[in-house]
């Protein structure tokens, strides 16, 4: 794993109006009822499932790859209800970032194997893309003592980012590390005993990528997980955040054993299989608005005609 990779240039930020009207709104959501915003959260979702053509695509190809054997009007279906918690996830922002702390805990559970993360030494968070992933880095900084560190995309938008950077900060101890600084400072981080929230589950595109299958398509997967437990000498702890009527159901689950085995194409397969059977518990509320099989073997072709 290369200690300094290439620097991407950093998006110019921007703010205007829109920005500001989407951060207002997001903090009045917080002083509603959750059914309130759960309702709205239905209503956007529908809509923009049948605004957004080309994300609908895209979350309608990767659902029929992954189920092969449901029919293109249980796909369809999928793919309305993945809208509707896509959106309600986002709304519950809201008020994850901006209602008192005491509402926040009456509306997140935390369950699980807790003791694999209280537990002294380095701990890799492996946090798929499950639309309640910012209810678990709530629920993880509210629910532990320890420091975490994060991963963090700056948004184009400055009045969006500094919502996001502030929701992301107020709980517990954290500390972002912007994704274009190098990951020397993660290995560090590590050793040190914090823990990484980390989301390694997206088609990052070629580069420092191996195709490993899921849902038994080969899949072009950073083996960025495996590389950094076995750097940080951490263990991996699998967390999974599932929305539920009541709020959101964040469950630690327990410490891969014998894991990583410094094959890291083996260990990134292991990762999706893994992955796969997170997955099965609750299929809707994955990212699937995303080109998981984006980048394709040489001489294959694209599954996304859009």
């Amino acid at each position: 794993m290369p200690t300094t990779p290439e620097k991407p240039a950093v998006p110019r930020a921007r703010t205007n109006w829109t920005g500001r009207l989407a951060v207002s709104t997001m903090h009045a959501l917080a002083l509603l009822p959750l059914s309130w915003v759960r309702g709205l959260g239905w209503f956007v979702g529908q809509l923009l499932h049948l605004l957004a053509g080309k994300r609908r695509r895209i979350a309608q190809t990767n659902w029929a790859l992954c189920f092969p054997e449901q029919t293109a009007a249980e796909c369809r279906g999928a793919v309305r209800r993945h809208f509707v918690v896509f959106a309600q996830s986002w709304l519950d922002r809201g008020w994850i970032w901006g209602a008192d702390e005491a509402r926040v805990r009456s509306r997140i559970k935390l369950t699980g194997d807790l003791e694999a993360l209280s537990a002294e030494g380095a701990v890799a968070i492996f946090a798929p893309h499950f639309v309640g992933l910012d209810a678990g880095g709530a629920a993880l900084s509210l629910g532990f003592s320890r420091r975490f560190i994060s991963l963090y995309a700056r948004q184009r938008n400055v009045a969006i980012d500094q919502w996001v950077r502030a929701g992301r900060l107020k709980y517990g101890s954290v500390r972002l590390v912007e994704k274009h600084e190098s990951l020397r400072s993660l290995v560090q981080a590590l050793r040190s005993g914090e823990a990484l929230y980390l989301l390694p589950d997206m088609d990052l595109g070629p580069n420092d990528s191996v195709f490993v299958p899921f849902f038994g398509v080969p899949a072009a997967t950073v083996p960025t997980l495996p590389r950094l437990a076995q750097l940080g000498r951490a263990r991996v702890v699998p967390v999974i955040s599932k929305i539920t009527p009541d709020g959101y159901e964040v469950t630690v689950l327990p410490a891969w054993t014998d894991y990583p085995t410094g094959d890291p194409v083996a260990d990134t397969a292991f990762m999706n299989q893994r992955l796969e059977e997170m997955i099965a518990t609750m299929p809707e509320q994955y990212y699937w608005v995303h080109k998981r099989f984006k980048t394709r073997p040489t001489g294959e072709q694209s599954f996304y005609k859009v």
